[in-house]
């Protein structure tokens, strides 16, 4: 479980979704910059030290005038800069839906563009203001010039790099790519692989409370548990089960939530049961520090966010306004390789003991049905008469069949395959396209149904 939430904290989420993070730090930089060269340059003048003779640049009337070029062409270009970004934000939440802006927003190459020309036309605000401000009227900071000077150069690069950054990240398929890496990262961390070593060695304390029965626990919360409720409305974006781990520890108790990341939670209305039932009221008032709620899902803990991103993608091509196929073709695929790395995890009720073993916290847990069918439900409705995507749904159920490791998730693939059929045959009236949806259906349940196994399914 530890490996398991390796995950940054929500606070860190929450700095790198936005504009202003990423600029403040590089202002800040740029401002210390200005003071070690400006330190510098009021050195040089006192002749404490030499600088080289390729940083003699004029006057300070020159110096002036070419500070107040850089700054004006900076602030011009952070113009067109928060420009291109607002019209890129705008394209990406009428192509691919509202939801998509966040992936926008906290992509680090925007963050930085702003970031550096921001600060350099801070940079060379301070670098003009020390001409003005020295007592001196003849002095000129020579190296804070050509560092401004260099700056200049640097946005230019930045410039370049940001055009061609933002007209590949629009792409579509670039878009979808970057969900997908998105889920594999989700899924990476929230259920990790574990190997046979894994396990860590346990005292005889801890292995006599490993014998307890979760099952027998949550039936004892069920009948006797005080009933614990939500202190606001949101969607529920972090879950710290180590602090609560901790909390009911201390309490004695056992919580079971009711509620996963990504769920909406209604204040006022229950959101977890502890047993003893004594101990409800001071899990209630602990709960709001463990628990992060927000007007938007987020990734953190909430892997299929990552999948109704995809989804809605797709859904959206499917459209009769839209009608693109391929783009529905291409969020298939993605959601196959996906769904074939849940397919190799383990998916089971999260069990959080403390030191001694004993269950503190029992979590709402993940489902593979429920995962499936959130992945192909909305896709396969939306597809009722088109050939192509009927037949690519039924290539990504073989694809993720080969990932499979049990029975029962060849069952779910298998339920999704036989309506994909439904759906195909109710709605496909040419008997050539017909055929070719029944072939790739006969393809899918050889693979999800072998012959060795066909009575178990």
């Amino acid at each position: 479980m530890s490996r398991r939430r390796a995950l940054p904290s929500w606070r860190w989420e929450a700095l790198r979704t936005n504009f202003w993070f990423v600029p403040a730090i590089l202002i800040i930089s740029a401002t210390l910059i200005f003071v070690v060269t400006f330190s510098i340059d009021v050195a040089a003048y006192y002749h404490h030290l030499e600088l080289p003779f390729w940083l003699h640049l004029g006057s300070a009337n020159a110096g002036r005038d070419v500070l107040i070029a850089i700054a004006a062409a900076i602030i011009t270009v952070v113009g067109v800069v928060f420009s291109i970004t607002i019209l890129a934000l705008t394209l990406a939440s009428q192509q691919f839906g509202p939801r998509m802006m966040r992936n926008f927003v906290r992509d680090v190459g925007n963050q930085f563009t702003l970031g550096i020309f921001v600060s350099s036309f801070v940079y060379s605000v301070l670098a003009l203001g020390s001409i003005s401000s020295f007592p001196h009227p003849d002095f000129v900071p020579h190296l804070s010039i050509s560092v401004a000077e260099a700056l200049l150069l640097v946005d230019l690069a930045v410039l370049i790099y940001f055009i061609n950054h933002i007209a590949s990240s629009i792409q579509l398929p670039a878009v979808i790519a970057g969900i997908a890496r998105d889920l594999d990262l989700a899924v990476d961390t929230e259920f990790p692989s574990t190997g046979k070593d894994s396990t860590d060695a346990l005292t005889a304390r801890q292995e006599r409370h490993r014998l307890q029965d979760p099952n027998e626990l949550l039936a004892a919360i069920e009948q006797r548990g005080g009933v614990v409720l939500a202190a606001k409305s949101g969607y529920l974006q972090f879950v710290g089960y180590g602090q609560l781990t901790k909390i009911a520890k201390l309490l004695d108790a056992t919580i079971r939530l009711d509620y996963r990341p990504g769920h909406f939670i209604v204040a006022g209305q229950p959101i977890a049961k502890v047993f003893p039932q004594g101990a409800a009221q001071q899990v209630e008032r602990e709960l709001g520090k463990a628990h992060v709620t927000g007007p938007h899902r987020t990734l953190m803990q909430d892997p299929i966010f990552a999948i109704d991103q995809l989804v809605e993608i797709a859904i959206r091509a499917l459209s009769p306004a839209v009608n693109d196929t391929f783009t529905a073709l291409t969020c298939l695929d993605w959601l196959s390789s996906g769904l074939s790395r849940i397919s190799e995890r383990q998916l089971s009720n999260d069990v959080y003991r403390d030191e001694e073993g004993r269950i503190r916290l029992i979590g709402a847990g993940w489902t593979y049905e429920r995962m499936i069918n959130r992945a192909f439900d909305k896709i396969r409705q939306a597809a009722p008469g088109m050939p192509a995507v009927l037949i690519r749904l039924l290539d990504s159920l073989s694809v993720i069949a080969a990932s499979t490791t049990n029975v029962t998730q060849r069952e779910v693939l298998l339920r999704q395959a036989r309506m994909v059929l439904r759906s195909a045959e109710d709605s496909i009236f040419d008997q050539n396209d017909l055929d070719d949806v029944r072939r790739r259906f006969e393809r899918a349940h050889a693979a999800l149904v072998p012959p060795a196994n066909e009575g178990d399914v």
